[in-house]
């Protein structure tokens, strides 16, 4: 059942109509807005002046930063202070070219962790191998942009520590064995 426009965003509790049960209704002040339509473009109004190249009947309003073509307001589409068409846009999707268009991000920070955790769970003896790629990993997280999904660097030191622990391990153990205090 619907819930009256007016039983919206009141500090108390209101029965339900069809169950009674208690319930409160909190509604975002966007929905009270009203929706404006985007701008349109301009129609040319002046004999020689510029058109759009996707829109012959509009007028150019800025040119394509990438390609050079003449943009109305509607295909012109601005990034980072730069103007482009929508296939250049893409273009630049496909070649990752353009670092605000990136669609993903590998978590080195993660990988570097995991890549110094998991072998100690039990496959402790591929560590030698493990734990110079994490110390790698974790490096490369330091210079890479942060994620939105909330890189740590503490991830990445502590890393960076349980690998150099493991190095230091295998470290001791050459040693030992080197020395003759192990026999093999």
């Amino acid at each position: 059942m619907p819930l009256p426009s007016e039983l919206w965003n009141t500090p108390n509790l209101v029965s339900c109509g069809v169950c009674g049960e208690k319930i409160q209704a909190a509604v975002f002040p966007a929905n009270f807005k009203t929706i404006t339509p985007g701008q349109a473009a301009e129609r040319i109004l002046v004999e020689g002046e510029s058109s759009c190249f996707y829109h012959d009947a509009k007028k150019a309003v800025v040119p394509c930063d990438a390609c050079g073509r003449f943009l109305c307001s509607v295909c012109d589409v601005e990034i980072d202070g730069q103007h482009l068409c929508p296939p250049c846009l893409e273009a630049s999707r496909k070649k990752g070219t353009m670092q605000r268009l990136d669609t993903y991000r590998v978590l080195y920070d993660y990988s570097a962790l995991m890549l110094a955790i998991v072998p100690l769970l039990c496959l402790y003896f591929v560590t030698f191998i493990t734990a110079p790629i994490a110390i790698y990993l974790a490096i490369l997280s330091f210079r890479r942009p942060n994620s939105i999904l909330g890189g740590s660097r503490g991830r990445a030191w502590a890393a960076i520590i349980i690998a150099s622990l493991q190095l230091c391990g295998w470290g001791v153990l050459i040693f030992l064995f080197a020395s003759g205090a192990i026999k093999g």
